[in-house]
Order: C-alpha cells, then structure tokens, then sequence
C-alpha cells in the first residue's frame, strides 16, 4: 500500500498498475487503502477507464469500498468528461450505502458541467 501511494503522490499511475497486478500474480490481498490509493492515481492522469476497472476488481474481489474509494472514482470520471459514468458510480455508491459528502457532490457537478 505504502509504495502504490508513492506512485499516487507521484503521478505514477502506471506504476501503480503495475504494482496492483504484482500483488495479484503474488497472491496478495490488495485492501482498501491500496485500492483508493491506485484509483486516485489514475484520476490525478485522467485515466477514468482505469479507475472504474480498479473499482469493479474491488467489487468483484470482496474489498471494502469507502467514500474516499468512490470519490476518487467520480472525479476520474470529471476529468475525463464522462458524466453518465459519474452517475453510474454514485448509483453503485448509494446501493454499497456509502455516505456521499461534499466532495462527491462537487465531483458530480463538475462531471456535468463539461
């Protein structure tokens, strides 16, 4: 978790790809923080496509999503001009009943806003 969020600080959403799929080939368990922490990777690089693969593999693997998880997940989708799909997220975000708040919001504005 610790070095995926070094490649989040760092812009490094490849990397942090990558280290997502070594732990998968090592059989180790990726949890939430690692996840959130590649998903924000990807949102700061535009990569929505990326994100919301992240967030299907933490549904389809049992890892607990939070609201930072979603969050990050919107914005991606703000970046990326895909408002359909930043409503998808909060869907799945409200039947998870995750707590939506003010960064959600302003994520869903700005996603239909462009």
């Amino acid at each position: 978790s610790a070095a995926i969020s070094a490649c989040e600080k760092s812009a490094e959403w490849e990397r942090a790809l990558q280290l997502m799929h070594m732990m998968t080939q090592s059989r180790v368990e990726a949890n939430t923080v690692a996840f959130n922490a590649a998903i924000s990777a990807c949102e700061k690089n535009g990569r929505w496509g990326n994100a919301l693969q992240l967030l299907n593999a933490m549904a389809h693997g049992k890892v607990q999503t939070d609201t930072v998880t979603f969050n990050a997940a919107i914005s991606a989708c703000e970046k990326g001009r895909e408002w359909e799909r930043a409503l998808q997220v909060l869907s799945s975000m409200v039947q998870n009943e995750v707590e939506l708040d003010t960064v959600t919001f302003s994520g869903l504005v700005g996603a239909c806003e462009r």
